[in-house]
């Protein structure tokens, strides 16, 4: 793999936050104490930008908003799909971590990004 896969979510989820803003924005001036709600778009815009998965030849990473955590391939022994479509890395230590921005429709192109770590096979 030359270069790291980025899974993110679509920037047009900006939109919503934008018009959040545009909202906040009178409010915001009301009263003194009230510019401190300007920080929730700032924030889920924040959230929007960050969140996400890297996969590259040693490992994935699992960005969120305030960390992120590295887990080379050796650690890694599957992807639990949960009840809503969500997934969980499942690692050899017995840990879960849940990836962003990937649902049980994606594990096609996560097997793919993968490089054969990652295998799909029918139950």
């Amino acid at each position: 793999m030359d270069a790291p896969a980025r899974l993110r979510m679509n920037r047009t989820a900006l939109v919503p936050v934008a018009l959040l803003a545009l909202c906040v924005v009178p409010l915001a001036f009301a009263a003194p104490w009230l510019p401190v709600l300007l920080l929730i778009p700032v924030g889920v815009a924040l959230w929007v930008l960050r969140t996400g998965l890297d996969i590259d030849d040693e490992g994935l990473t699992v960005q969120a908003l305030l960390g992120r955590r590295r887990v080379p391939w050796t650690d890694v022994a599957g992807i639990r799909v949960a009840e809503r479509g969500s997934l969980w890395l499942v690692t050899t230590a017995g840990t879960e971590l849940r990836l962003p921005v990937v649902r049980a429709r994606d594990l096609p192109r996560l097997a793919d990004f993968s490089g054969g770590r990652i295998r799909l096979s029918a139950q």
